[in-house]
């Protein structure tokens, strides 16, 4: 019996550490980082948008914000929503935390009542619209017809030629 219980204990303990290991890979949603530059990273984006035709989405958050993870986890879920939102908007992640306010640049724009935040800019970095995404919620998670409608009005208007 102890053999049989070692035995299974043994292949959960293999199981659980493959799952670990296969969510860390499979992230591939960038994290909020205090240390990046983000006024570096807004001129990049205006470059990347302007060759691109693409709009700028501000992601305005923390590695200690549970929503951001939530919405993060959401669009990684939701592979149309997170590939409309990539092909039409240079993705930033903005880092709001104590150990970086980034209080300068987020000074250029309307005050975030809360986490995460998003920003939308137009592709030579010209403020456009601010959004609280509590309004994209529902339950404890998101709403892919509330997150999908918001970024199809502020995606880049495709020419009809």
């Amino acid at each position: 019996m102890k053999k049989v219980s070692f035995i299974v204990f043994a292949l959960l303990v293999v199981i659980t550490a493959s799952l670990v290991a296969q969510d860390k890979s499979e992230s591939t949603t960038p994290k909020f980082d205090p240390l990046r530059d983000s006024f570096k990273d807004l001129k990049e984006a205006v470059v990347d948008a302007q060759g691109s035709s693409k709009r700028i989405l501000l992601d305005v958050g923390g590695e200690w914000c549970i929503w951001c993870h939530r919405l993060d986890g959401f669009l990684d879920a939701n592979p149309e929503l997170k590939n409309f939102m990539h092909d039409n908007f240079i993705v930033l992640k903005i880092n709001w935390s104590p150990e970086s306010k980034n209080e300068k640049f987020l000074s250029q724009y309307p005050k975030v009542a809360g986490y995460p935040h998003i920003f939308i800019l137009e592709k030579d970095g010209k403020f456009l619209f601010s959004k609280n995404t509590g309004e994209l919620e529902k339950e404890k998670s998101y709403d892919a017809e509330k997150i999908m409608s918001f970024l199809k009005e502020w995606a880049p208007k495709k020419d009809k030629s």
